[in-house]
């Protein structure tokens, strides 16, 4: 599609949720039906220069667009819905969307940004496979636990830390919930399993006169049903003696680390 003298081209944009849900977006001014996706013209989007090479950085680039009502909403953007979500951009003949595509870049979505107004659109930064390059692949030592509660290598059973449970109560930032003990679920999660905010999951940071502190905005209503999940403050004696799990301990909590010298008084 690239070598003949008068090229029919137009930039294909394919936005796939962590959950499944798939949208499709194009520079054409009529949509495009490619591998069976419906590729909207409306909103547009756009992305910021495409660098192709063979080096071992990370290639990030920027993708901006428009929101909609129906299909990218600036709610779900800031709820965290499209958080990870993969996303394609490439070629494709408009007068034959599925006779080939070309692929200019691919990733998943980083920090998003949501401009406010009538005409408000949005920014998302866009990680390519690159990116994985840059991680460090040696964990450092800590005395906190390195594992997630229930994890491979954490290795407690969840069967009797997940409870399905009701809101009683709701605020922005905090949520108390139907015959479950606080305590027990910092640092566990919450995810909403039915009304609008379904499908949302939020991380419990502390505990407040009965009160579970979440770490991003949700509103709830009360009624809603939600799975709660215990946490873990991923201290060894946590895992010792509440769960009776130490020899899968993740930590190291008896290595002296900078701060030795300020325990003692000189």
């Amino acid at each position: 599609m690239l070598a003949e003298d008068l090229t029919h081209l137009a930039l294909c944009w394919r936005l796939v949720r962590r959950d499944g849900v798939a949208l499709g977006f194009t520079s054409h001014d009529q949509q495009l039906l490619v591998d069976g996706l419906r590729h909207a013209h409306r909103p547009g989007m756009s992305a910021s220069a495409v660098v192709l090479g063979d080096a071992v950085a990370a290639d990030d680039m920027e993708v901006s667009g428009a929101l909609s009502a129906g299909s990218l909403t600036a709610t779900d953007l800031l709820a965290g819905r499209w958080d990870g979500a993969r996303l394609q951009l490439y070629l494709v003949d408009w007068r034959d969307p599925d006779g080939g595509r070309h692929l200019l870049a691919q990733g998943t979505l980083g920090d998003v940004s949501v401009g406010t107004g009538a005409d408000a659109g949005f920014q998302a930064e866009l990680i390519g496979p690159g990116a994985a390059l840059a991680a460090s692949a040696v964990e450092t030592c800590s005395p906190e636990c390195r594992a997630e509660l229930g994890d491979a290598r954490c290795r407690v059973s969840l069967r009797n830390r997940e409870r399905l449970v009701t809101v009683s109560a709701s605020a922005p930032d905090r949520v108390q919930l139907a015959g479950i003990v606080a305590g027990d679920h910092v640092q566990g999660e919450l995810a909403v399993m039915d009304g609008p905010q379904a499908g949302l999951v939020r991380r419990l940071l502390a505990e407040d006169a009965g009160w579970l502190l979440l770490d991003e905005p949700l509103e709830l209503a009360p009624g809603t049903r939600v799975m709660v999940r215990e946490g873990c403050d991923k201290r060894f004696a946590t895992c010792r003696d509440r769960f009776s799990n130490a020899r899968n301990f993740r930590g190291e909590p008896h290595v002296p680390g900078g701060d030795l010298l300020t325990r003692y008084a000189i």
